[in-house]
């Protein structure tokens, strides 16, 4: 897999992680990234716009770096906490989105993220480069069923806040407690059993004539309720 972008570059390379080689353009300026290769005597091969353009499904920002596949977590690597704080992606699709809800859980604190094996966007290069580096600090487990998972999840004392147009107000919600918040998919939302298996449903009251909200939006606002009254 290729990652790339300044941000990316930035926190592996903070990270120590072993790397082999990075492409860069001839005239990349960036001088901390330019001292952290040297250090670390890490192979740069030099490539032209058009060739970055092709390793790259965006914005490379001069900067391409080859790395092995995301390393996902196992869940009870997200549940080490006395009282966690998780949040569920039920089928989001777009990497953007997972990028940025990963950017927002990171810097918020979250423990950790879950999303479905099956028919779901996974931890690619967009969701990346869009994390500006994020998912370095933010664990992330892969599931085979969502609601086996939050079965387990409610054994273990979570309670579960669904997100939907039609619900509870979502500052009325007590999130205090081991807590899994969980987005639904941008077109669909929720899935039937997963809602069906929430304890609350929350949401988020829409004034203008959009009756709905980007779905990296609604989780940044969702979370940082949650982090409120946690605090």
């Amino acid at each position: 897999m290729y990652v790339y972008g300044k941000n990316v570059a930035t926190e592996i390379l903070k990270k120590n992680d072993q790397i082999d080689k990075i492409y860069l353009l001839p005239n990349f300026k960036d001088e901390f990234i330019k001292s952290a290769i040297q250090k670390r005597n890490i192979r740069v091969e030099y490539l032209t716009k058009k060739q970055l353009d092709k390793l790259a499904n965006g914005n490379h920002q001069g900067i391409i770096i080859p790395v092995p596949d995301y390393r996902y977590s196992e869940l009870e690597d997200l549940l080490k906490n006395e009282n966690p704080f998780i949040i569920i992606l039920d089928h989001l699709e777009d990497p953007h989105n997972l990028g940025a809800i990963i950017r927002t859980a990171e810097a918020a604190g979250v423990d950790g993220i879950i999303i479905p094996k099956n028919r779901s966007v996974t931890v690619n290069a967009t969701a990346i480069k869009t994390s500006a580096g994020a998912y370095k600090n933010m664990k992330i487990a892969l599931v085979t069923n969502l609601k086996q998972t939050i079965e387990t999840l409610k054994k273990k004392g979570f309670w579960i806040v669904g997100t939907d147009m039609e619900g509870t107000d979502f500052e009325t919600i007590d999130y205090r407690g081991k807590t899994a918040i969980v987005i639904g998919n941008e077109g669909n939302g929720m899935s039937r059993l997963v809602k069906e298996n929430c304890d609350f449903i929350a949401s988020i009251p829409m004034k203008g004539k959009i009756n709905s909200l980007n779905a990296s939006v609604a989780a940044g606002i969702m979370i940082y309720e949650a982090v409120k009254q946690r605090k």
